[in-house]
């Protein structure tokens, strides 16, 4: 077993290792599976054929610690190469950035570039791919991102066992202090939305979402400092990529609002994907199908919540008791049970009046006539108070419920 943390709580909660099962889709939305094998492996392999394809790497590009690619062993100088080789520094191994934003896997040889403000560089299939992303680079690199989370989400799901939120919230905590440290103590932030370049005070982590198969999502508490009560919620997206955590995105969550002459905190529209998952990914019919699946279940829990005061009550079938609930939110990703069909989601609610008090509830859905509705809630696990703490204890696994396979 390993465990990660539910911040805003201080629960712990159990998670299962869970079998890997790479799943890459097309913009026609066809899968091909490869059972055992993590998805980005196909990926690495075409991107080996790429450079291996292309020839010698651009003279002086040399990899520390590696010999120069394409140097004479003879101690001739080697010709350069007609064309630039995809290099390991390439964003995405090389794939073409317009077509990872349409839905598509596409490897390049890196011919044609682009570089970012941070000094990320990107690489297209030909020169018309590039100024078609150039036309709105912002909102066509989330769309790549999130294409690339959703393709890969069976391998970056196994890969997160070796981390904790914990682990998250310590490279986002020394990346801010070596940020600000560098910056007269205030945190540089770019706004893509407002085109304000920004200078935030930090002031904590305030809690981390852990979303199975996509990464960690540590939520830190900024403020202006020139008016304390101006606060922001940034969002920071944390994979884990070649054996190590790293920082994919930075986003603004929620920005301050004055209402009624008084500072608030407002969610910037359109709020992050991780917040509620879109169903505009580019040919992932199933990404739809896992919103659709999440959608019917917090309709579910809103429902009958507000027949009952805004308490979501569920009588556990094992003790009898009559369980006072409050919805927290749905885990990802949504699994759908290969024997009879149904997905299956698992969601967080907290014992009325408890801080720390957190029942994980499974919920069965099925697809009836293209609407999804709720067919059986169960509790899957019971928070005990053990060490002074409180952790989630499992009634029953997943895995006994038969094989399932993720819908990202």
């Amino acid at each position: 077993m390993h465990r990660r943390e539910y911040r805003k709580s201080g629960l712990i909660l159990e998670v299962d290792v869970k079998s890997s099962e790479s799943r890459v889709r097309g913009r026609d939305g066809r899968n091909a599976h490869a059972r055992g094998l993590p998805g980005a492996m196909a990926l690495i392999a075409a991107w080996l054929l790429a450079a291996s394809a292309a020839g010698a790497a651009t003279p002086g590009a040399a990899t520390p610690g590696a010999a120069t690619p394409g140097a004479a062993t003879s101690g001739t100088a080697a010709a350069p190469a007609a064309s630039p080789a995809a290099t390991p520094q390439a964003e995405f191994g090389g794939q073409c950035l317009e077509a990872l934003a349409e839905g598509q896997h596409v490897m390049t040889n890196c011919s044609v570039t682009w570089t970012d403000k941070d000094g990320k560089l990107f690489c297209f299939s030909s020169e018309a791919a590039k100024q078609s992303f150039l036309t709105n680079p912002t909102e066509k690199l989330q769309r790549a991102r999130e294409f690339v989370a959703a393709s890969n989400v069976e391998s970056t799901e196994t890969a997160m066992q070796s981390f904790t939120g914990s682990d998250a919230e310590a490279l986002v905590r020394t990346t801010i202090e070596a940020k600000t440290k560098a910056n007269d103590g205030l945190y540089p932030l770019e706004d893509p939305l407002h085109g304000d370049h920004l200078k935030l005070a930090f002031d904590d982590i305030d809690f981390t979402r852990t979303i199975d198969g996509y990464g960690f999502f540590p939520d830190v508490k900024f403020h202006d400092p020139s008016d304390p009560h101006k606060k922001y919620l940034i969002d920071f997206w944390v994979v884990p990529v070649g054996g190590q955590l790293t920082i994919e995105e930075t986003r603004i969550y929620k920005e301050p609002f004055k209402a009624e002459g008084q500072w608030t905190t407002m969610a910037r529209q359109p709020v992050p994907w991780w917040w509620i998952p879109a169903s505009e990914h580019p040919g992932h019919l199933a990404t739809k199908r896992g919103w659709e699946v999440m959608s019917a279940v917090e309709q579910n829990a809103m429902r009958v919540s507000a027949e009952n005061h805004g308490v979501f009550k569920l009588k556990d079938d094992k003790t009898g008791k009559e369980l006072e609930l409050e919805f927290v939110d749905t885990h990802q990703p949504v699994r759908q049970l290969d024997s009879d069909g149904h997905y299956f989601a698992c969601t967080d609610f907290r014992v009325v009046g408890s801080k720390n008090e957190i029942y994980d509830i499974d919920f069965w859905v099925s697809d009836k006539n293209g609407t999804m509705s709720v067919d059986q809630t169960k509790v899957h696990k019971v928070p005990e108070l053990k060490d002074g703490q409180w952790v989630q204890v499992p009634r029953y696994e997943w895995k006994d419920l038969g094989s399932s396979h993720v819908v990202p």
